[in-house]
């Protein structure tokens, strides 16, 4: 398979993707399951490339679905994944790797 091939399947599977699940939100989950280090919404803003404010609103719908909590040291807020938040984003990983 060539490269021109490759990148089309890339593509082609990073469209359908989309489809299932709202980009954002969904690399948001599996950047806070993979991160080395605390994260802050200001960090993940810029590691998904979107605004502050729009993270913040989906950190809080997160938060009220019980998937991520906000851990308070300071005036800083880390951000954390629960149980329910690891297995969503370990699924999510899974699916996109199937596709």
């Amino acid at each position: 398979m060539g490269v021109s091939n490759v990148m089309r399947n890339i593509a082609k599977n990073k469209v359908i993707f989309d489809v299932f699940f709202r980009e954002k939100p969904a690399m948001m989950l599996v950047e806070l399951k993979n991160a080395d280090a605390n994260v802050y919404a200001s960090v993940l803003a810029k590691q998904i490339d979107c605004t502050y404010s729009h993270v913040v609103k989906i950190l809080q719908e997160m938060q009220k679905a019980e998937l991520i909590n906000f851990k308070k040291e300071g005036r800083l807020k880390l951000l954390e994944l629960t149980k329910k938040g690891k297995d969503i984003a370990g699924h999510i990983e899974n699916i996109k790797s199937q596709l």
